[in-house]
């Protein structure tokens, strides 16, 4: 099974590998590539906190915050973020601040961001406090018919839930460091990143992620994509609740309906463990990469394990632009625009969507 390559990892497989794939380029300005998130829940009109809408281009989510927070006399500490939003993108979130009396919001604005609308609401927005994001991206010399003819089998075949190569940072060095911090090692670097909880927490998420993919990766190569087998932890889609699968022809149509999918590791010293055959494969992924349960106890709070679904519905509609065709689907929370286009176009989007 062919792939794209995933930095720091063996190439991702595709679900669509039997088709050629659109071809094209991404991002040759930022309004080729939007992103608006969907929140889990709107400002109720009321409270001490003010919630803006803010549209944003060329500027990191970090970069408005900043600014915001200095024009509204407030510590950026206290300014409240669902998630972060790529640079290189036209992008609209929702901010949160704690201000007594709201301001003229046309008063709210800076280099490259403005402010669509303010609200108020009881609490502060806090970070994963969304349901996903909405894309609209532009493929520059992309084939339309050939990206036409992926999409349909996206949406027959499911997405593969991988993490994008920007989890992982230049190089896999992201993962490399996770895996250092919960081996005990005791070089200067592993030190230092583990006493730094930013940093500790970074690179042990992308350690887990890395793992996540190698798990998912070997699944699709045997076949096992959209299969419930023995032991499989099965994710409820709509919900996020986890059970065992004790009968997999019992559960295999409900995964072939989108409702459940096998759930895999986000390793940890808390992870709800697979059974039977799937927790047989979840350990050798564990062991091949050099560690034990024992390291995964070094994880602490940070590493305590979750489960994340292996396979997930997306609806991708196409239509013409001049010199080429843009892209639009809804992604949840933590899956990756990266992996949808790089199963059109056949080549690594450098998005970032998940991180600037």
């Amino acid at each position: 099974m062919i792939g794209l390559p995933a930095t720091g990892a063996a190439p991702l497989p595709l679900v669509t590998a039997d088709l050629p794939g659109s071809g094209g380029s991404i991002k040759a300005s930022p309004e080729d590539f939007r992103v608006d998130e969907i929140p889990a829940y709107a400002p109720c009109g009321e409270g001490p906190h003010l919630w803006l809408l803010v549209e944003k281009r060329g500027r990191t989510t970090r970069d408005v915050v900043r600014e915001a927070a200095k024009l509204l006399r407030v510590q950026e500490r206290d300014v409240g973020v669902a998630g972060l939003k790529d640079r290189h993108a036209v992008t609209v979130q929702w901010l949160s601040f704690p201000v007594a009396k709201g301001p003229d919001p046309a008063t709210l604005a800076g280099e490259g961001w403005r402010v669509l609308t303010a609200s108020r609401h009881g609490n502060k927005l806090r970070t994963g406090h969304s349901r996903g994001n909405r894309f609209g991206i532009v493929v520059r010399g992309g084939d339309l018919d050939r990206a036409r003819a992926a999409a349909d089998a996206l949406a027959l075949r499911g997405l593969p839930n991988f993490f994008g190569a920007q989890r992982f940072g230049a190089d896999g060095r992201n993962a490399d460091l996770g895996r250092a911090i919960l081996k005990g090692a005791g070089d200067p670097e592993a030190r230092r990143a583990s006493r730094d909880r930013f940093l500790r927490r970074l690179s042990l998420s992308a350690w887990q992620s890395m793992l996540f993919n190698r798990w998912l990766g070997e699944r699709m190569a045997d076949g096992l994509f959209a299969r419930a087998i023995p032991g499989d932890v099965m994710k409820k889609l709509d919900s996020g609740g986890i059970f065992s699968c004790d009968d997999p022809a019992v559960d295999q149509p409900r995964v072939d309906r989108f409702e459940i999918s096998p759930a895999g590791p986000m390793f940890g010293h808390a992870l709800k463990p697979a059974g039977g055959e799937a927790g047989e494969r979840e350990a050798r992924v564990l062991a091949a990469d050099g560690l034990t349960a024992a390291d995964l106890a070094r994880g602490g709070g940070e590493a305590e394990g979750t489960r994340r679904a292996a396979r997930i519905p997306v609806s991708v509609a196409l239509e013409p632009v001049d010199g080429g065709y843009r892209a639009s689907f809804e992604l949840p929370r933590g899956s990756y625009a990266t992996v949808v286009m790089g199963e059109l176009t056949r080549s690594e989007a450098e998005l970032g969507e998940a991180g600037e």
